[in-house]
């Protein structure tokens, strides 16, 4: 980490870790790099980014939107899910141990997880997985996320795994 933070501060390069797909005001979305903050359009649809945000522009529009009031929609659609099978360790925010799953599938507003312990809603959970390359832009990139469960789905009887929705608050990557 020490040598990429000189590299972008000496030589001027950067080899990109992307914030999770961000909301702007006018409701499209962006990401930013966490090393050099470097701001780039960011489509959902497609799931990648599109072209680097100038900063005079971006400082602009920011300006703009703060002034005008914008209607809010009354219907938002349903964020698009990344189907996965992928390894999730989840606990209780800051307590107990690790407990295994698996993510279900992933979006911008949050995960869903299969595994064998079952928490109340609104209890904040923290979460270690691989982030997938379409939103990182980096293969092997472990992240840790703070979430909270929205939403648990009613167990049937006896059943060893359960099934939850968290959405995600905050994360951070893990090298």
């Amino acid at each position: 980490m020490p040598q990429k933070l000189l590299d972008v501060l000496l030589l001027g390069r950067c080899s990109h870790e992307f914030s999770w797909p961000r909301r702007a005001a006018d409701g499209h979305f962006y990401q930013v790099c966490l090393l050099c903050a470097a701001e780039f359009k960011y489509d959902w649809a497609t799931m990648r980014r599109t072209e680097r945000l100038s900063q005079e522009s971006a400082e602009t529009s920011s300006f703009a939107k703060r002034r005008s009031h914008v209607r809010k929609p009354t219907w938002v659609p349903r964020a698009r899910r990344i189907k996965m099978e992928a390894p999730v360790r989840y606990r209780v925010k800051n307590l107990g141990t690790w407990n295994e799953g698996t993510i279900q599938n992933l979006s911008q507003s949050g995960v869903l997880v299969t595994g064998t312990q079952r928490f109340p809603e609104n209890t904040l959970v923290e979460m270690v997985f691989e982030m997938p390359e379409e939103i990182s832009g980096q293969k092997n990139s472990k992240v840790l996320c703070q979430g909270r469960i929205i939403r648990m789905k009613s167990p049937q009887e006896k059943a060893e795994k359960h099934e939850f929705a968290a959405s995600i608050l905050d994360y951070k990557f893990i090298h």
